[in-house]
């Protein structure tokens, strides 16, 4: 087993963790806004995703993707779709936000013991969708494990490093995803940000409208 390597994608793949991304931005949205185990549920769906990614590219079938123009196109578009829908409808939830804090600018402040009352709550199951589509439908993601494993992952490397690989990769992204997910969800600091919900909404928009934009400029700058 190469630990050295092992050691290298690990850092790498940290510091794309802790880098702001629709990852991030979903899970903090999730952690803030809904119940914690819908919360947890969209850890291990970005996480069951990140694996996704790390098997395609280990057989190869993600640089198969990236070779095909019809392929990474199709890919491509589904990506910016998914990508631009989710910012869109943050922001309409933040606008939203904005205009009933607007209105009850001179109502009586309410006691907030939860989540946030006019967020809708989603199911465990909606959550664990929510964090597996944003991952795995971004196309950027997908460039990133076909970078990775391309410079990192050589013919040479063994069996057991790959396997090793794997389960680093899905474990460190479990990990760091769920960490996010139980704090942000803790009843204490959900009613602290209760008041910047909306700011939270709008930042997610922006992120995930901001990706999306720069996917479709490549995409039409590729023709």
């Amino acid at each position: 087993m190469d630990f050295t390597l092992l050691a290298s994608l690990a850092v790498i793949h940290c510091i794309a963790l802790i880098s702001p991304g629709p990852d991030f931005a979903i899970i903090v949205k999730m952690a803030t806004q809904q119940h914690r185990k819908t919360a947890l549920a969209c850890a291990l769906g970005i996480s069951i995703a990140i694996l996704i990614h790390t098997l395609l590219s280990l057989v190869g079938i993600s640089l198969m993707i990236r070779q095909s123009p019809l392929a990474y196109t199709l890919v491509q578009c589904i990506g910016v779709s998914y990508l631009a829908w989710m910012g869109f409808q943050a922001l309409k939830s933040a606008i939203g936000r904005f205009k009933a804090i607007a209105a009850s600018t001179h109502a009586p402040v309410q006691t907030v013991t939860s989540v946030v009352p006019d967020a809708p709550q989603k199911s465990v199951f909606n959550g664990f969708k929510v964090g597996l589509l944003t991952n795995l439908l971004n196309p950027k993601a997908l460039i990133f494990f076909i970078t990775l494993f391309t410079v990192l992952i050589t013919p040479e490397v063994n069996l057991i490093t790959k396997t090793a690989a794997t389960v680093l990769l899905f474990s460190l992204s479990l990990i760091w995803f769920s960490l996010l997910a139980m704090v942000l969800s803790k009843p204490s600091i959900q009613v602290k940000l209760l008041n910047v919900s909306h700011i939270i909404d709008a930042l997610v928009g922006i992120i995930f409208i901001g990706v999306s934009f720069t996917i479709a400029i490549s995409l039409i700058s590729s023709f």
